[in-house]
């Protein structure tokens, strides 16, 4: 098979983790809350998943355990937030850290364990045409979901009056909450809807992308999602592409080992990292382009009463 469908294959499924991930916390950022704990919700989705699938050998019902397990981190962090008013900031990084111990002390028992074999995905017919076939055509279905994800969000956004209203608790809860809309609640639901995206992505972690169990294995890609929502300036689309262009850099570093070429590991290991600053600084240099695009309300309380 030729080095390059193999790498584009690879970017594609590399890709999705972060297109699924990123646009759950998108869903809570438009709502006006930022989630900094992903990554332990991630974990915590990804051993739920691998849980699953061990003792069902069912991987969709992993998928759904590992939606389940965010959902429910979520709506946890929802109400320390949204009702308690705490700190969006700590309580995400408590989250994360909460998610990082937790997985590791119900993973122990699940670190030998093997998952069933996974069966191949190709499209009839558009599976063995050259290149194509094998590039984009082979795929395990939930590249395709992530993508139908992506349009469905922004149909949903820009095109449904309940985007309209979500976009608007983002952008002035209060204005929302003087015409009659629940903010809280409407918040509590986006940041839910947002967890159990990043629990679908965590528990593809496990049971698609490295179908496993290991200790951090999310290694970083709940901050990149993070990171990818900015970087995308909030727009559904633009995180396609730009989880895309970070699961290829991802990618590049097993092609060129594979090629031969003579680079310290270490430092094709760090350059999804690496992407990730370099891109954040590049966008702060216009902080004007941020303001512009970014929800007013992001990361602030809502008093109702005030």
């Amino acid at each position: 098979m030729d080095s390059t469908a193999l790498l584009v294959a690879a970017t594609l499924s590399a890709g999705t983790v972060l297109v699924i991930a990123a646009l759950g916390l998108l869903i809570n950022e438009k709502a006006g809350i930022v989630n900094l704990g992903a990554e332990g919700m991630m974990l915590c989705a990804a051993i739920a998943g691998f849980a699953t699938v061990v003792h069902t050998g069912n991987s969709w019902l992993g998928f759904a355990a590992g939606m389940a397990a965010g959902a429910l981190l979520a709506a946890g962090f929802g109400v320390l937030v949204i009702w308690l008013n705490t700190n969006q900031y700590a309580t995400g990084l408590a989250l994360s850290l909460f998610g990082a111990g937790f997985s590791a002390f119900a993973g122990i028992k699940y670190v030998q364990e093997k998952l069933p074999e996974q069966s191949q995905h190709p499209i009839p017919f558009l599976g063995d045409i050259p290149f194509f076939g094998p590039a984009l055509f082979r795929q395990h279905p939930m590249v395709y979901i992530a993508m139908g994800l992506t349009l469905a969000l922004i149909w949903f956004l820009y095109r449904t009056r309940a985007g309209l209203v979500l976009r608007s608790v983002g952008e002035s809860p209060e204005s929302a909450h003087a015409l009659g809309y629940p903010v809280r609640r409407i918040r509590l639901a986006a940041v839910v809807a947002g967890g159990a995206l990043c629990g679908l992505a965590g528990a593809y972690v496990s049971v698609v992308y490295t179908p496993l169990w290991v200790e951090g294995m999310i290694a970083g890609k709940g901050w990149i999602a993070l990171a990818l929502t900015t970087f995308a300036t909030w727009r559904p689309a633009r995180v396609l592409l730009g989880a895309y262009l970070f699961g290829g850099v991802t990618m590049l570093q097993f092609h060129l080992q594979g090629l031969g070429v003579n680079v310290p590991s270490q430092f094709l290991t760090m350059l999804p990292y690496l992407a990730t600053i370099v891109v954040l600084v590049l966008i702060s240099r216009n902080p004007l382009w941020i303001r512009v695009n970014m929800p007013s309300s992001i990361g602030k309380p809502f008093y109702p009463g005030a």
